[in-house]
């Protein structure tokens, strides 16, 4: 078929060419949308990464600082009740608890800078185990809450106003008890009837000395026997003290609380045995290492309740206004082994009111 120039190939008319579908409005409105959750919903997944690491910050452990005149070794019996004493209270060393430990290892030139080096440290409390740390602590800090793991005089010394109301940064255990160092005479004699001088071992700079002094001489007067008082204020003083006391022909040996004696006790132990002298010691980490008998406060007693004292130290309450508690546990033990390296026999009478007797 022509019409005109154009030929039709066929007979009929072609057909409109099909648009393309257009998009419905709907559709762009719908991927806007779409986008707009995506974004938020990747917002709110980083917000919610963040939000944790803000949210649940680590809880902050306290530390307690442990600053010890001696060695680890030579009063791990009192540290170990210490640490029992917060382990009965619920802590965890290590995971709600953190020890910070110094020792001067006996020098005791060296305690004002590992008192420093704990308050430095910003620990929560520390915890002197004798009043030869807490001088030292209490000279570093006057805002660190201080624990006396014992104190033969904690007013005399300066440390607290008063046993009730302690006034300061300072509070714990005082061992306060001079009246031991006559009972500790006492019992010499019983022991050994024929005494009449006895060498007594001590440290003219220790708090408490003088005290534990006259309490001595009280009893001695009774008693009818001579104290032959010798200083030890190192630990090389130890043998020449030993020599003194058996050139002055003591018949026995009463040591006072002495932070040398203590650190070099089985020394002391084994120059008593050496010099046939029976011995009295101010605690039982003698007789553990075959010292014949003490007659003394319980230490370690008063270690495992200072715990005590820190645990409501780190719950809020001020040293100022925990009073000082005083010994309320005293033992006498006998060592019958160390005894019989002297050749010593020691009455029945006085065997059944020991605590322990160690056979």
């Amino acid at each position: 078929m022509k019409v005109g120039r154009w030929q039709i190939a066929n007979s009929e008319w072609p057909t409109a060419r099909a648009k393309p579908p257009q998009r419905s409005p709907v559709s762009k409105s719908t991927a806007l949308s779409a986008f707009l959750f995506a974004l938020s919903f990747f917002g709110a997944f980083l917000s919610a990464l963040s939000f944790p690491a803000e949210a649940q910050q680590p809880t902050k452990i306290p530390r307690i600082g442990f600053l010890g005149t001696a060695s680890p070794s030579a009063v791990s019996a009192r540290v170990e009740a210490f640490r029992q004493g917060l382990r009965e209270l619920g802590y965890v060393e290590g995971k709600s608890i953190l020890i910070e430990y110094r020792w001067a290892e006996g020098k005791l030139d060296r305690m004002p800078d590992l008192a420093a080096e704990l308050v430095r440290l910003k620990v929560d409390v520390l915890m002197t185990p004798g009043p030869a740390a807490t001088r030292p602590a209490k000279e570093a800090t006057s805002t660190i809450p201080i624990v006396m793991g014992f104190d033969n005089d904690p007013i005399g010394n300066g440390f607290v106003a008063s046993l009730a109301r302690p006034g300061g940064n300072i509070t714990g255990l005082s061992s306060l008890a001079p009246e031991i160092s006559g009972k500790q005479l006492e019992l010499l004699k019983e022991i050994v009837p024929r005494l009449s001088r006895v060498a007594v071992l001590g440290n003219s700079t220790t708090p408490g000395n003088a005290q534990a002094l006259k309490e001595i001489e009280l009893a001695a007067g009774a008693l009818k026997v001579q104290p032959q008082y010798l200083d030890v204020l190192a630990t090389k003083d130890i043998e020449t003290a030993f020599r003194a006391a058996s050139e002055g022909r003591a018949d026995a040996v009463l040591a006072l609380q002495n932070t040398f004696l203590l650190s070099q006790r089985r020394h002391v132990v084994e120059l008593a045995v050496k010099s046939h002298l029976p011995a009295i010691y101010y605690t039982i980490e003698y007789v553990e290492e075959g010292g014949l008998m003490t007659y003394s406060v319980n230490v370690t007693d008063l270690f495992r309740r200072a715990a005590t004292y820190v645990d409501k130290i780190l719950k809020g309450a001020k040293p100022a206004d925990l009073p000082v508690e005083q010994p309320t546990k005293f033992e006498f033990i006998i060592n019958l082994k160390a005894a019989k390296q002297i050749g010593l026999t020691i009455s029945p009478n006085v065997l059944a009111r020991a605590d322990k007797v160690i056979k």
